[in-house]
């Protein structure tokens, strides 16, 4: 008990769960919208190409985060532009950029040798490792990207469950497109030190999975999300320390215990 009641006030554990319930709050909405829009491929290119935007922090000797970020959002602004292109499809799009920007952000940390990288931190997460710095990211993240899709929530939402009459109404499509994945990719680049490059997608999708079978409108399956996802990172962290895991992949394992509990739950389907 005295050891739980330490690990309770210590300033690392406090910081990691301060930054991971923080961004549970977008992530549960912004997870909606990818399982709606089916977009979790989406999602694993954008997040894969966030080791080349450590590589190139390094290299630069610039901020990794602001790289991360940096590199997030001009991956999703050029699929937004490839995707318009008819000569290739949108998954064979996603798997070339997934695999090849992973590929080259791993050589290039192999090859510069003057620079110790924890590879595994970035793959699988570090959530305790988070410092005040990274909070502050996180929480300035999590502030612009809940007051974006506050402000644009029933356009996104008219646009995602029919784009042509939402067009028709006057609804600049294209624009709403843009601004989620954008919001996507931010969210994503804060998110690596939580659950790494690898487990990214599964936070923002397996509580939304989740909720959706409990939810009647998607108000509340965005907000059950937040929960099952806040919950999901409160237990993980926890269960973490007296396991003596990884945080990250421990994180996905509770949040993937409380879909099957409510998958193979007595309710009805929501769909």
């Amino acid at each position: 008990m005295d050891s739980f009641a330490q690990l309770l006030s210590a300033d690392f554990f406090l910081l990691a769960l301060l930054a991971g319930l923080s961004l549970s709050l977008v992530a549960g909405p912004l997870g909606s919208f990818i399982v709606w829009r089916r977009m979790s491929y989406f999602g694993d290119t954008l997040a894969h190409s966030a080791l080349l935007g450590i590589a190139i922090g390094l290299i630069t000797d610039s901020s990794p985060q602001l790289s991360i970020i940096i590199s997030c959002l001009l991956l999703a602004a050029l699929l937004t532009v490839l995707d318009r292109k008819p000569s290739i499809s949108t998954d064979t799009l996603l798997g070339i950029l997934a695999h090849s920007t992973l590929a080259i952000g791993v050589v290039v940390l192999a090859l510069t040798d003057s620079i110790r990288v924890n590879l595994e931190a970035y793959l699988f997460g570090a959530l305790l490792t988070i410092n005040t710095t990274d909070l502050v990211w996180v929480l300035g993240v999590v502030v612009l990207v809940g007051f974006t899709l506050h402000r644009f929530w029933n356009d996104l939402l008219s646009t995602t469950v029919h784009a042509e009459i939402a067009r028709i109404e006057g609804v600049n499509v294209d624009r709403l497109n843009l601004i989620l994945i954008l919001l996507i990719a931010l969210t994503i680049a804060v998110s690596m030190k939580i659950v790494g490059v690898l487990l990214i997608t599964s936070l923002l999708i397996i509580p939304p999975a989740a909720a959706r079978r409990l939810a009647d409108t998607p108000e509340r399956m965005a907000l059950l999300a937040s929960l099952i996802g806040a919950a999901s990172i409160l237990i993980g962290l926890i269960g973490a320390f007296y396991l003596d895991a990884p945080v990250g992949p421990t994180i996905v394992v509770c949040a993937t215990l409380v879909f099957l509990v409510i998958f193979f739950a007595p309710v009805g389907q929501k769909d």
